[in-house]
Parts: structure tokens; sequence; C-alpha cells
């Protein structure tokens, strides 16, 4: 008969045996109507790496996009033919993604730099919180901890 090895909270250990987390990483998959679009975005303007990509027939169909140890993954939806599909509007609304990061100021001085629409910093449950919706409406966070009182409001001539 074999046992399965606990941790100390009386879960079982992950197969190998080992303790710790056996998930590793939460990895967004989002639709686009437009992936170039949608790269350009997050690899010219949130400066994301693409790391992987599969092009069919010449056309980029998806990638995985990656900003150090977060990743998101990009996929145009086919608009005719077999596995179509059209939303009505835009794909993203209602969803938000929120990446923890050292410096969100740094990451809104950088995108709007780059010509990105990012909302003024703020500091909201004792971090800076930073925001921009993507071409599909999806909202984008950029959240770096911070000592300063909640509802402090950066400013340019500050920072």
């Amino acid at each position: 008969m074999q046992t399965t090895e606990r941790n100390e909270d009386g879960m079982p250990m992950n197969p190998e045996g080992k303790g710790g987390a056996n998930v590793q990483q939460a990895v967004p998959f989002f639709m686009v109507a437009n992936i170039e679009v949608s790269r350009r975005f997050y690899v010219e303007g949130l400066g994301f790496e693409m790391k992987w990509n599969w092009i069919d027939g010449g056309k980029l169909r998806w990638c995985w996009l990656q900003n150090g140890g977060a990743a998101l993954m990009l996929q145009e939806f086919r608009k005719e033919g077999h596995d179509s599909w059209v939303p009505e509007g835009k794909v993203g609304v209602g969803v938000s993604i929120y990446f923890i990061c050292q410096d969100a100021l740094a990451i809104y001085r950088e995108v709007t730099r780059r010509g990105i629409e990012a909302q003024r910093p703020f500091v909201g449950n004792a971090m800076w919180v930073t925001s921009m919706t993507d071409p599909d409406g999806y909202r984008i966070f950029f959240e770096s901890y911070t000592d300063l009182p909640e509802e402090t409001v950066f400013s340019d001539q500050e920072g």
C-alpha cells in the first residue's frame, strides 16, 4: 500500500514528493480582434517581449508575450470559416489583469513616453496603481508597494 506524503497543513504534497507550490504561473489568454494591433500595444507600448509565436499561412495567429516573470498569450479570433466567432462588442470589457511590479511609477513614465494613455498613478491598498486599456478593452493594471498615504496622486513634477 502506497502512502501519500503530506505537508504541515495535512495537504498532499505534489507528485514529485516535494513540498512547495505545484502551480508556478498563471498566464491569461486574450482573444483579440487584430493580433498585430494588440502585439504592438503590448510589445512596443508596454515593453513585453514576444517569446513564442505561431505563424500560419504567413500570418501571426498566436503569441506568448513576457515581461519579467509575467506572461500573457494573444490569439486573434477567426472571423470566417470553421471555428469563426465575431463578438458583438470588445471581448475584453469587464476583464482586468493586475501585474505586481517593483516600480509602477517607472512603468507609468515609460508607457506614457511611448504614447500609451495611462491612468495617473494613485495610492490604493498601500500600492501605487496605474492602468491602461488595451485595444480589445482588457484593463491592464501595474501596482507596486509604497508607504505613502492612501489616495496620494502622483505628480509629474515630483517624480
